[in-house]
């Protein structure tokens, strides 16, 4: 199965954190769209900086698409290349990459995708997984379709295609009714911009307002990058239909379920100024850290976060106990993702190309680090190195989540369950292995307590999706329970 999600990531120093999915964004209504979504996907390159993709459409020249690897910074700020791409209306996706090396084939992986239909074309971008894409695909090429990608998403398109509603909304009603998973897509036709979530709502998706145009995004922090105006979440189950004069057309084309929202988005994925559900992403983390505080408090004289996810969370945690709060740990904020060709030798120096400790700050001091979660746990074993080369007499790690235990089938790329740390190791044993003085994990109420659920978690009805620290899957991954995977039998 290929979703959005990623294969190692070209830095080799980034493996040891979940990877997020992708981003998506569209707008109708603007002069110049293009602009707007380039803006738009720079944004939220934080969700995927693997690839990005553009389509437009204008009536003299048609849909228009540009794909490139690489950053939006590095491709889409081109005039040259902005110019190939007129029209007011348009969508756009940054993502990491799935299948294959970078290189003439894997191109066709990166989204948005287009279809030509009877009644016109489309475009579609996608952010999270389709569980059933491959019984999808092994059938509808047995029916006669022509895969162009490995992506699940390309899936959508071809449900359309063989659909025999007489518009492009209706299609894609009846293809997404056909899946299973996770997915807030964004698609456009000539006319028309649409913005849709799974029932459950698992992977965000949000509608703003600029100019006498309209916005669709994964986030609320890409409305401000363009001047745009949040006007609400397109909600759990949702279709939503826009076009530049007729405003706002709202469906409900899925069983109203009750909404199961990713809860690392809150933790992790989502930028700190962007707002989910209400709440301030910054304000959430801030309070997990007063939430860990209470749950785990240790005589320390210093909290220090590891850059930069960490640090909200280190913030409210050094709040809470009363302990002062420093920048232990710089980042070099210059070293880009090719940095130099990894030798052997430049691997061996790990973290210490994007990370150094300020000696002066740490040495002889008792140092409680934040981190926002442990996976595979070899990062945190070479910053508690640097801390302790550094002087530090005791080490001491709070993480801002529950232990992943749990793969994600949901388009964030996890682990195979075997290679985290959780899966197989207790809180001591984890602690024993990373050779620190203490480790702690805020609980999974704690967690819950933190976005605002004040009695912690519904242990009968989870108010979000937190599979990867409980095992509990709110859409069974069919695929992968087809290949052998065993889902955690319900308690």
């Amino acid at each position: 199965m290929t979703s959005c999600a990623a294969l190692p990531p070209a830095h080799p120093f980034d493996d040891d954190k979940l990877r997020e999915e992708c981003g998506v964004f569209g707008v109708v209504g603007v002069t110049d769209a293009a602009n707007f979504v380039a803006l738009g996907m720079h944004a939220l390159q934080h969700r995927g900086q693997e690839a990005g993709g553009i389509i437009t459409f204008a009536p003299e020249s048609g849909f228009q698409s540009a794909h490139r690897f690489g950053l939006v910074r590095d491709n889409f700020t081109r005039a040259s290349l902005m110019e190939t791409l007129p029209g007011t209306i348009g969508i756009g996706h940054v993502r990491y990459s799935t299948a294959g090396s970078k290189g003439a084939t894997a191109i066709r992986d990166v989204q948005p995708f287009f279809g030509e239909f009877a009644m016109g074309g489309a475009a579609i971008a996608h952010n999270g997984n389709i569980t059933n894409a491959e019984a999808i695909r092994r059938e509808l090429i047995e029916r006669g379709s022509i895969f162009q990608s490995s992506s699940d998403s390309e899936c959508i398109i071809h449900l359309m295609a063989r659909s025999i509603q007489k518009n492009i909304p209706e299609r894609m009603k009846d293809a997404l009714r056909r899946i299973e998973g996770a997915f807030s897509v964004v698609a456009m036709t000539r006319t028309k911009l649409i913005g849709v979530r799974d029932a459950l709502g698992v992977r965000p998706l949000v509608l703003g307002r600029v100019g006498d145009g309209w916005v669709l995004s994964s986030e609320t922090c890409a409305l401000d990058i363009i001047g745009a105006e949040f006007v609400r979440e397109v909600e759990p189950g949702e279709m939503v239909v826009i076009s530049a004069d007729g405003g706002v057309q709202s469906y409900h084309p899925f069983e109203r379920l009750k909404p199961r929202f990713c809860i690392f988005e809150h933790v992790y994925f989502s930028r700190p100024d962007s707002i989910l559900g209400g709440r301030s992403v910054y304000e959430t983390r801030r309070q997990i850290g007063v939430e860990l505080a209470r749950e785990a408090p240790v005589d320390a004289d210093l909290v220090c976060p590891v850059p930069d996810s960490g640090t909200p969370a280190a913030i409210g945690y050094a709040a809470e106990s009363g302990i002062p709060f420093g920048l232990g740990i710089t980042r070099n904020q210059y070293m880009g993702r090719t940095f130099i060709e990894p030798t052997e030798q430049i691997r061996n120096m790990g973290v210490r190309l994007k990370l150094n400790v300020n000696r002066a700050l740490i040495e002889g001091k008792r140092v409680i680090l934040v981190d926002d979660s442990v996976v595979r746990g070899t990062t945190s074993q070479k910053i508690r190195e640097m801390i302790l080369d550094a002087g530090a007499r005791e080490v001491h790690f709070r993480i801002a989540s529950p232990p992943t235990a749990w793969p994600c089938f949901y388009g964030v790329d996890t682990p195979e369950r075997g290679k985290l740390l959780a899966a197989t190791m207790s809180e001591d044993e984890m602690c024993a292995h990373l050779d620190v003085d203490s480790l702690r994990f805020i609980s999974l109420d704690g967690l819950y307590r933190a976005v605002g659920e004040a009695k912690g978690r519904n242990q009968n009805q989870p108010q979000y999706c937190d599979a990867c620290f409980s095992g509990e899957y709110p859409v069974a991954p069919s695929d992968m329970i087809a290949k052998g995977f065993a889902v955690k039998a319900a308690e």
